[in-house]
């Protein structure tokens, strides 16, 4: 009777603690300019959401998921930094956004993946990334674990 009450204890105490975890919001790394980062994208087009540059940094289990055709390990995070397009389109104008996924088997609702957003200057920003992201990589890349980005994206 006594190891069944521990049991209940110890799961009405971390539990709850683990669900938190899952649904709040993610700190952005300090060092993810540090990771393994991708070469320049340009999107011109000014209707497409991602109308800019930017450039995409994977930690090294992000790294794995790449190489290894898409099947991302638990944990891995990827981090993309946008930037609007200068007056000289071949330099990057003014930072306006980074975003940020991070693999976790507990995000059932949005593929297994916890998404944030954040603004210029690294500070959560008031979008729903379940609706807002999550929508994107699952129109867009449902059939590669719903990352839009490639190990293509990576090659210079």
């Amino acid at each position: 009777m006594k190891a069944v009450l521990v049991i209940v204890l110890a799961v009405s105490v971390f539990l709850p603690a683990v669900y938190a975890s899952a649904s709040t919001p993610l700190k952005l790394p300090k060092n993810y300019h540090s990771w393994q980062k991708s070469s320049r994208k340009v999107v011109t087009d000014k209707n497409s959401l991602f109308y800019g540059v930017h450039y995409i940094y994977a930690d090294k289990k992000g790294m794995q998921g790449y190489r290894s055709g898409g099947r991302f390990p638990e944990g891995s995070t990827i981090v993309v930094d946008f930037y609007n397009i200068g007056a000289n389109p071949s330099v990057d104008g003014a930072r306006n956004m980074i975003a940020l996924m991070r693999k976790d088997r507990r995000a059932k609702e949005t593929g297994g993946w916890i998404f944030a957003g954040y603004g210029p200057d690294g500070k959560p920003n008031d979008i729903d990334p379940a609706t807002v992201c999550f929508g994107c990589h699952k129109k867009d890349a449902s059939d590669r674990g719903y990352v839009i980005s490639t190990l293509k994206d990576f090659q210079k």
